[in-house]
C-alpha cells in the first residue's frame, strides 16, 4: 500500500530535479524518501497521510516561535490586505532596518534581500569593492549558500585551493577562495603572509552550523578580528542561522566581536523568504545608488516578509524568548544526555541555546575533519527510528537541530524517551 507522500514524491520526480526544491529534503543521506507536509502548528507538523511529528527542524531555523504563531499570522494577514509587493519603498522596511541596527550595534546600515545566499554573495562583492582586493578566506565546513566562489573547501594542503564542490563552478572563481580548517589561527596568519594585500575579507560562521554544530575556541574569533584589522581586510560574520537565534544580538553579542559586515536571514523573516546584510556605514555607502557596487532585488523588502519578521522579533523580545529557549534547550540537553548515557555508542552532543547536534562520533569535535569521523550509517538508522516514532530531526548528520518557544516540556520528555529507544536498537 502506497502513501500519499510516496505518490507525490514519484510525481514530483517527473517535473522537479530529484523531486525536491532543495537537495537535503530528498532524505537520501538517511536512506529514505521524503514525506510531504500538509500543515504545521506550534512544535508539530502533520504529513499528507495524517501522521503527526514533533519537529526539530523548524523550516531549518526560521520557526523560532514555532509554526504559524498567531502574532506572525495576524501580521501577515493584515499586511496582505494592503498588497503583496510594491517594488517601491514601504514603511516596514525602515522599521526592520531600525530594529536590526538597534539590536546589532555593529550594523550601522542594512539592506534587505531575499535569501541568505543573496546576503553572503552581496557581502563578498561589497568587501571586494571596498578593499579593491579579490581573494576571500573561508573555512572548511562553513556553508555560506550556493555562491560560486564559496562552494569550495581546501585540498590536501591546508593552503592549497581546492576543486569546486559543484559542477558548473569555474576554477577561476575557486582560485580566489582560500579555504582553511576552522579553529586554526596559524593557517589564517600564514594565508595573509602568502597573499599580501590580496585578501579582501574573511567570511565565517561564528558558530558553524552546517557541518553539524561545533564552536570556536576561546580566542579564535578575536584573533580573526585582529588579523583582519592588521591586514586591512574585512571580517564578515555569516549569522544567517545564529542571528537573533542564539541571542538578541546574535553570536557577535555572545563572543563580543564586532564584524565589519554581517549576513542575516531565517529568523528575521518569520518563515517567509528573506535575507539582509549590513555593517559599517562607510562600507555600506559603497552600494549603488550611492556607490559603485551594484546590488538589486525586485522583491527586496517585501512587505509580507517585513511584517512577519517584525512581528516575530518583537514577540521574541516581549516574552524574553532567548531566556525561554535556553531553559528548553537545557531540558533537551538533559534528555539527550540521559538517553546517550544508556548506550555504549560513541556520541558527542553539542548545544548552544536552542541549537543542537548529536554527532555519532567520539569528541572533541572542533572542525570539519573531526565532524566527518561520524558514523553516517548509524545516524541514518537513528533518524529513521525516531521518524517512525514521530520525532523529526534534521535528515543529515551534518545539519543542526532547532528548538522553538512552542516546544512543551512534554514534547521534550517524549523526544528523550524516543531517543533512548532508538539508541537501544542500534
Amino acid at each position: 500500500m502506497t502513501s500519499r507522500s510516496s505518490d507525490l514524491f514519484h510525481g514530483a520526480q517527473k517535473r522537479i530535479p530529484g523531486g525536491v526544491n532543495s537537495p537535503v529534503r530528498a532524505l537520501r543521506h538517511v536512506g529514505s524518501e521524503p514525506f510531504f507536509v500538509e500543515r504545521a502548528a506550534g512544535a508539530k507538523i502533520w504529513d499528507v497521510d495524517g501522521k503527526e511529528y514533533i519537529d526539530y527542524v523548524g523550516s531549518w531555523g526560521p520557526a523560532i516561535l514555532g509554526h504559524a504563531p498567531k502574532v506572525v499570522v495576524e501580521a501577515v494577514r493584515e499586511a496582505v490586505t494592503h498588497g503583496l509587493s510594491f517594488g517601491i519603498p514601504n514603511p516596514l522596511e525602515v522599521e526592520m532596518a531600525e530594529l536590526i541596527c538597534e539590536w546589532m550595534p555593529s550594523i550601522e546600515k542594512v539592506r534587505m534581500v531575499n535569501s541568505g545566499t543573496e546576503a553572503t554573495m552581496s557581502c563578498i562583492r561589497l568587501a571586494r569593492g571596498f578593499t579593491k582586493r579579490d581573494k576571500i578566506i573561508k573555512f572548511d565546513g562553513c556553508y555560506h549558500g550556493h555562491v560560486d566562489g564559496l562552494l569550495v573547501k581546501s585540498g590536501s594542503g591546508a593552503l592549497t585551493h581546492g576543486s569546486p564542490d559543484s559542477a558548473g563552478v569555474p576554477q577561476a572563481f575557486v582560485d580566489l577562495t582560500i579555504s582553511l580548517p576552522f579553529n586554526n589561527i596559524d593557517l589564517v596568519q600564514k594565508a595573509f603572509r602568502q597573499n599580501p594585500n590580496q585578501i579582501a575579507a574573511i567570511i565565517v560562521e561564528p558558530i558553524p552550523a552546517n557541518a553539524g554544530l561545533y564552536f570556536p575556541t576561546e580566542d579564535f574569533l578575536s584573533m580573526l578580528r585582529k588579523e583582519c584589522t592588521k591586514h586591512g581586510a574585512l571580517l564578515i560574520f555569516d549569522e544567517v542561522m545564529t542571528g537573533f537565534r542564539v541571542a538578541r544580538g546574535g553570536a557577535q553579542q555572545i563572543y563580543e566581536i564586532k564584524p565589519d559586515l554581517t549576513a542575516l536571514g531565517k529568523v528575521i523573516g518569520g518563515g517567509l523568504p528573506i535575507g539582509a546584510f549590513g555593517g559599517r556605514a562607510e562600507i555600506m555607502d559603497q552600494l549603488s545608488p550611492d556607490g559603485p557596487v551594484y546590488q538589486a532585488g525586485t522583491l527586496s523588502g517585501n512587505p509580507l516578509a517585513m511584517a512577519a519578521g517584525l512581528a516575530q522579533l518583537r514577540e521574541l523580545d516581549r516574552i524574553n524568548g532567548w531566556g525561554l529557549l535556553e531553559k528548553l534547550g537545557a531540558q533537551f540537553e538533559k534528555a539527550a544526555r540521559d538517553a546517550i548515557a544508556h548506550t555504549k555508542i560513541d556520541i558527542t552532543f553539542h548545544r548552544i541555546g536552542s541549537m543542537f547536534c548529536l554527532f555519532f562520533a567520539r569528541g572533541p569535535i572542533v572542525d570539519l575533519v573531526t565532524a566527518q569521523y561520524s558514523d553516517l550509517k548509524m545516524f541514518a538508522k537513528f533518524f529513521r527510528t525516531c521518524l517512525k516514532s514521530g520525532i523529526y530531526f534534521a535528515p543529515s548528520q551534518f545539519e543542526t537541530g532547532f528548538i522553538s518557544t512552542a516546544h512543551l516540556r512534554e514534547d521534550i520528555e517524549r523526544t528523550g524517551a524516543v531517543m533512548r529507544e532508538a539508541l537501544a536498537k542500534l
